[in-house]
């Protein structure tokens, strides 16, 4: 779906004149100030006029009074955008304008506050130009990806978005088909990925897939296997660089310690997890343990000064998937040595 950008500003009070504004007369003949003269006025001397408790009360509920004014005016904007149609989205059914204002807005808390994301390495992503971040997959639930997002959105300091490949499971299910497409998301397909990649785009991908949100709780930050590299025959096409990504926080927040594999089969699901509070307490067994997450960038692997014929080269794809993985698997364990709990 926040380290927030640092803007720039002048603290006028570290000028020598003092706050923006005040003016500085010179002093009157023989003395330091007009003040130190009878009824020498305070801004005869280039000081400020000291204001009262009630004309500060008033001016700061002016200034609450402005920006609720404009929450709300913006809030009936996109309102009306929303019933007339006048919004935009591209060719795979993204929204910005929704991403930014509602579901990055929902997510947020739940990154800030409830996960405690902490982001590392987010200048590895380039400012400009297509990406590939390659991340770990696990959890059970697949709010890693979402977190993930979260983390580019409010963290880069270009301001880039991340687009998720993602699995066909997503655009089969009622609702969460429309809200996936309008958050950016699309089938994970190698035309789709390569089309956003040449566009410009940071697309995440995450290819352990269902292997890696529903290995057991025993095989925890253990990666699986990355498939056939295809992720890496994408980027050398399209000629970006590939950033791997490691997340440490997310395999603790729903512990599958079985798989009810005739229920998954039944409902079509990848498998069924069964942890020590699903579905033993029913709705409330969905609830994720409040675990602390770390999100790591790695040095991106450029893949620009391959030839063209590279991509149909399976011992390099073989090689590089390979050197992503170990990438991952490697800042996993750095990471996990380094955290001192699973919660604090």
């Amino acid at each position: 779906m926040a380290d927030a950008k640092v803007i720039p500003f002048d603290d006028d009070r570290s000028r020598p004149g003092g706050p923006r504004g005040a003016r500085r007369r010179p002093p009157a003949r023989g003395t330091g100030s007009v003040s130190a003269l009878p009824g020498g006025r305070a801004e005869d001397a280039g000081e400020s006029p000291r204001e009262s408790p009630q004309e500060g009360a008033g001016r700061a509920g002016d200034e609450g009074r402005g920006s609720w004014d404009r929450r709300i005016a913006s809030g009936l904007a996109f309102l009306r955008r929303r019933v007339t149609g006048e919004y935009d989205v591209d060719e795979f059914g993204y929204d910005e304008e929704l991403t930014d204002q509602v579901l990055m807005s929902l997510l947020r808390p739940v990154y800030e506050k409830y996960f405690r994301v902490e982001v590392k390495g987010i200048e590895n992503i380039p400012a400009e130009g297509g990406a590939l971040v390659v991340s770990n997959h696990s959890g059970t639930l697949p709010l890693d990806g979402l977190m993930l997002q979260v983390a580019v959105h409010d963290h880069h300091p270009a301001d880039r978005h991340l687009r998720l490949l993602a699995a066909d499971l997503v655009f089969m299910l009622p609702v969460v088909n429309e809200l996936a497409r309008k958050a950016g998301h699309t089938l994970a397909c190698a035309e789709d990925a390569e089309r956003l990649l040449r566009n410009g785009e940071v697309v995440g991908v995450m290819p352990e897939g269902f292997k890696g949100i529903g290995k057991p709780f025993g095989e925890r930050y253990k990666l699986q296997r990355f498939g056939r590299g295809g992720f890496v025959s994408t980027a050398l096409k399209a000629g970006v660089p590939i950033v791997p990504c490691s997340i440490v926080g997310a395999e603790e927040i729903y512990p599958m310690v079985g798989n009810a594999k005739t229920l998954a089969r039944l409902l079509g699901f990848p498998y069924f997890p069964i942890t020590p509070t699903f579905p033993w307490l029913g709705p409330l067994g969905m609830v994720p343990l409040p675990t602390k997450w770390t999100i790591q960038f790695g040095e991106p692997i450029a893949t620009d000064g391959y030839p063209l014929e590279a991509a149909e080269d399976p011992m390099l794809m073989f090689n590089l998937t390979d050197q992503v993985r170990e990438q991952i698997q490697h800042t996993l364990y750095r990471l996990l040595v380094q955290r001192r709990s699973v919660f604090f």
